[in-house]
C-alpha cells in the first residue's frame, strides 16, 4: 500500500498497528513501532501525520510520568524536521516544558520552548501562535532572562489585540493554507491581551520603568470584560494612579496623567483624583503632610504582578514630588536664593542643589546655580540671534502703540471740534 501510493489504506494500517500496541498496553513496542513506520522507504505525509496525531491521544492515557516523557520524546524525534507535522511537535514540547516546569526544571522547560519558532507556522491558529510565545516569555521572567524574554515579547505586536473579532471569518480560497482551529485549552484574545500586559509589567517592574508599567495597566484597564466589573477595575485603577505619581515628569507621564484626570470613573476613588489634581495644580506640596495621609494607602496596595510597592518606590514618591515643586518654582521664580529654594522643598541646601542638578542634567528644566552667591536662575540663556528678535518685536509693539494712540487722540480732535461747532 505504501508503494503504490494509497493514502488511505496506509493511513488505516498505521493506525491499526498502533490501536493494537496501545490496547496490548506494551507501550516500549508502541514506541518502537512509531520510530520503524516514520523510518519505513517512502513512507507517505499523511500517514506520518496521522501516526503522530493518533498517538498524542495516547499521552494522557500513560500508566506513569515516565512512560508518558518517554512516548512525548519519541514523537518530538518522529515529528522533527518535518514541516506538515510542526503544529503537532509544539504542542507536543509545550506539554513536555509544562512537565519539566512541575518538575522544578524552570531552565530546562524555557530551553525546550525557545526550540520553536511558531511564528512561521502558517496553518497555526493566531490564538494559539501568541499563548506559545507567550508561555516562551512567562518561562524566561521566571528564570530572570530579561533579556531573552524582552527579545521574544517583540514577536507579538500589541495591535494584533485590536482587531475586531466580531467579524465574520472569510472562507479560504482554493491554494490558501488551511489555518487550524486552536485546541480548547487556549483563551480567547481578550484573555492573552491581559496575560500579555501581565507579563510585560513584570518585565518592566524589573526596569523600574514606571511609565511603561502604566500604560500595561491602562490597556489592562481598557479590556471590556473588566471595563464592565468594578470589583475589577477599581483595583486597576488604583495601580495606574500610583505609577503615573512615581513616573519621572515628561510630555507622555503628562498626557497620561490629564486623560487619566478626566475619566469619570476616578470619582470611584476620590483621594486619588484628590492626589492627581495636587500633582496638576502648579503649587507647592508638602512632602511631609501628603505622605501622612496617603501612607496607609500606599502601604497597603497589595496584588502588583512584578511586586508590591516598597521602599523604593516610597523614595522614588519622594524624589517625584521633590521635582514638581522644584518645576513650580521654576514657573513662578525667574531667581531665587538657594536657602529660599531649600526652605520650599522642605530639604537642606545641599539636598535641594542635588535634586535640581539632576533635573537640570536630565533637561527637566533650564537652571544656573551662582554658588558663591547662592542664588539659582531659571532664566533661559538667549543666543544674540533671539535677543535681536525680541528687540525688533518689542520695537514693532511700541510703534503699534504710538500709532494706536495717535489715532485715539485724533479721533478725540474731531469730537471736540464738532462739539464746539
Amino acid at each position: 500500500m505504501r508503494f503504490a501510493g494509497d493514502v488511505v489504506g496506509t493511513k488505516k494500517a498505521v493506525s491499526d498497528i498502533l490501536q493494537l500496541c496501545f490496547e496490548a498496553k506494551d507501550w516500549k513496542s508502541l514506541n518502537e513501532q512509531i520510530v520503524n513506520l516514520s523510518k519505513k522507504r517512502g513512507q507517505l505525509k499523511q500517514a506520518v501525520t496521522a501516526m503522530v496525531q493518533q498517538a498524542m491521544q495516547y499521552i494522557d492515557e500513560a500508566p506513569d510520568l515516565e512512560t508518558r516523557i518517554e512516548l512525548i520524546k519519541t514523537l518530538n524525534s518522529v515529528s522533527a524536521g518535518k514541516i506538515y507535522v510542526e503544529i503537532e511537535r509544539a504542542r507536543l514540547i509545550r506539554r513536555l516544558a509544562k512537565i519539566k516546569e512541575e518538575q522544578g526544571l524552570i531552565a530546562e522547560a524555557a530551553d525546550l520552548m525557545q526550540e520553536v519558532a511558531v511564528e512561521t507556522f502558517g496553518a497555526m491558529a493566531k490564538t494559539e501562535k501568541i499563548a506559545f510565545i507567550l508561555e516562551q516569555v512567562r518561562l524566561c521572567l521566571d528564570r530572570q532572562d530579561y533579556v531573552r524574554a524582552q527579545i521574544l515579547s517583540r514577536k507579538i505586536s500589541p495591535r494584533v489585540f485590536e482587531v475586531d473579532t466580531s467579524k465574520e471569518k472569510k472562507k479560504p480560497k482554493e491554494g490558501d493554507n488551511v489555518v487550524e482551529e486552536p485546541p480548547a485549552d487556549i483563551p480567547s484574545l481578550l484573555e492573552l491581551k491581559r496575560i500579555y500586559y501581565e507579563l510585560m509589567i513584570r518585565y518592566y517592574f524589573h526596569n523600574n520603568d514606571y511609565l511603561e508599567i502604566c500604560r500595561c495597566y491602562k490597556a489592562i484597564y481598557e479590556i471590556p470584560s473588566i471595563r464592565e466589573d468594578p470589583s475589577q477595575w477599581i483595583p486597576v485603577l488604583r495601580k495606574i494612579c500610583w505609577y503615573l505619581i512615581l513616573a519621572p515628569h515628561d510630555p507622555m507621564q503628562s498626557s497620561l496623567l490629564n486623560s487619566t484626570l478626566e475619566d469619570k470613573n476616578l470619582s470611584e476613588i476620590p483621594k486619588f483624583k484628590l492626589l492627581l489634581k495636587q500633582l496638576v495644580t502648579m503649587e507647592v506640596i508638602q512632602w511631609t503632610s501628603l505622605w501622612n495621609l496617603y501612607k496607609d494607602e500606599f502601604e497597603n496596595e497589595k496584588n502588583m504582578l512584578g511586586g508590591s510597592l516598597g521602599d523604593k518606590a516610597a523614595e522614588d514618591l519622594r524624589m517625584r514630588i521633590i521635582e514638581h515643586n522644584i518645576l513650580v518654582v521654576s514657573k513662578y521664580y525667574s531667581r531665587i536664593t538657594l536657602k529660599r529654594l531649600a526652605e520650599l522643598l522642605c530639604l537642606t541646601i545641599q539636598e535641594a542643589e542635588k535634586h535640581l542638578s539632576e533635573m537640570v542634567v536630565s533637561k527637566a528644566l533650564v537652571a544656573k546655580i551662582d554658588r558663591p552667591m547662592g542664588i539659582v536662575c531659571f532664566q533661559v540663556a538667549k543666543d544674540s540671534n533671539e535677543i535681536l528678535n525680541s528687540w525688533a518685536s518689542n520695537l514693532e509693539k511700541l510703534l503699534d502703540l504710538v500709532e494706536k494712540s495717535c489715532h485715539q487722540i485724533h479721533k478725540e480732535t474731531m469730537v471736540h471740534k464738532a462739539a464746539l461747532k
